[in-house]
């Protein structure tokens, strides 16, 4: 979610002051307004004042706090020495392609061809080639809000229009996505729909009638679909959250993305994947090779190996953030002032706290006080204000000691 960054204010040593940030050093034309309007990451605002802090329990970014697996790490390490390390093709091995097609199968069972697979270096370059590939300046991407704050950075790096579809609020704490409101929210300019299930910061999860619904009605516009899938293995009480694989076909346009850092516990290596229609492979062939021509390819050997070995490692996450999200749900939601509910799917819990005007300021102060690192609700755009988030991709007993903490800030704030 968040790179690592120069030392903050916060972070300089006393006496020190901060340089202010030099100006473009062109005689030239300003940067491009899209580059300077760029938004800055709260939750590496927050991270920033703490990240190497011992004491802090840092549940602010989306990764879990286990390694990757042995068998995939011994199969990046074998491939280098086998002498794959140099390039390749730009979609990604032919070996992978036909991983992620057996995948889908497997899990969906669905039949995706391995030529509408390309090889991206992590999800979030799996949609900024997406929007590559389907936006042109002034388009607008509709999108239910709270989001990931990337998804907005990444439209208007392409020069879209992001357009917030904000949640409806359910009595006890929840998050619903009336349709009607996002098909109202359609406009000429609109070019496509992100829909990402389970949700980013939420846990929300959209119902396969209503992904049935919003595929017909996107095919009728001649609107593109971006599906971000990175989460549907979490889900906690019921079975794999469906594809929009399942409910579109090979020459919809759709575009899904997913990575191999959730589920396999991958966030350092940089691999993903997008799957996009029928013969437009040329196209994302073209968008990998003026990117970054193709990911490592002794990291595309051991992401073979993760499809092929990991589904039991997926499991035993999922059941691990299954017991952790049990623990948080039933400590926080005992607490006065904070609304919550138990969320479908993906590993955070999104929770609002009453009385609070600034969701920053509130997790500074969790941050010093209670020694927790959570992420603003603001992060996520304004729609979050008020709310915090936290990952519970952690283990058990870190969970209990992170809640025995917040139960105390709370309870005394």
């Amino acid at each position: 979610m968040s790179a690592e960054t120069d030392l903050s204010p916060a972070q300089l040593p006393p006496g020190q002051a901060a340089d202010a940030a030099p100006e473009p050093a062109s005689p030239g034309r300003p940067l491009p307004a899209r580059i300077l309007g760029l938004g800055t990451s709260q939750i590496a605002e927050v991270a920033d004042l703490a990240r190497e802090d011992p004491d802090v329990i840092k549940l602010w970014i989306g990764e879990g706090d286990l390694g990757s697996p042995d068998f995939v790490t011994e199969a990046a390490v074998a491939a280098m020495r086998d002498g794959h390390t140099r390039y390749t093709y730009s979609l990604g091995l032919p070996k992978l392609r036909q991983a992620l097609a057996d995948y889908h199968r497997r899990h969906w069972g669905v039949e995706v061809a391995p030529s509408r697979f390309s090889i991206t270096s992590g999800g979030m370059n799996a949609i900024m080639q997406g929007f590559q590939a389907i936006l042109e300046p002034g388009d607008e991407v509709l999108h239910h809000a709270p989001a990931w704050p990337n998804l907005n950075e990444a439209v208007r790096i392409n020069g879209g229009v992001p357009v917030p579809v904000a949640f409806r609020r359910t009595a006890d704490g929840g998050f619903a996505l009336a349709l009607e409101d996002l098909f109202a929210a359609v406009t000429e300019r609109t070019r496509a729909i992100v829909v990402n299930s389970p949700s980013n910061p939420t846990g929300w999860v959209m119902p396969r009638p209503d992904m049935e619904r919003l595929a017909a009605f996107a095919r009728e516009r001649g609107l593109w679909i971006v599906s971000d899938e990175v989460y549907n293995h979490f889900t906690y009480g019921n079975a794999i959250v469906p594809s929009f694989l399942e409910v579109c076909g090979p020459d919809d346009r759709l575009l899904v993305t997913n990575t191999f850092s959730k589920n396999w516990a991958m966030t350092g290596w940089r691999a993903g994947w997008v799957v996009f229609p029928t013969g437009m492979d040329p196209v994302f062939a073209k968008l990998n090779q003026y990117n970054t021509t193709s990911i490592p390819t002794f990291i595309q050997h051991a992401a073979i190996v993760a499809l092929e070995r990991g589904d039991s490692f997926i499991r035993t996450m999922v059941g691990r953030c299954a017991e952790s999200r049990a623990i948080f749900v039933d400590g926080l939601s005992r607490l006065p002032g904070i609304r919550l509910r138990a969320p479908e799917g993906a590993f955070y819990l999104f929770f609002s706290v009453d009385g609070e005007s600034s969701a920053r300021d509130l997790a500074v102060r969790v941050l010093r006080e209670a020694r927790v690192g959570l992420a603003p609700g603001t992060a996520f755009g304004p729609d979050g204000e008020g709310c915090l988030r936290l990952c519970f991709a952690v283990s058990p007993e870190l969970a209990r000691e992170a809640v025995s903490r917040l139960e105390r800030f709370f309870l005394q704030r």
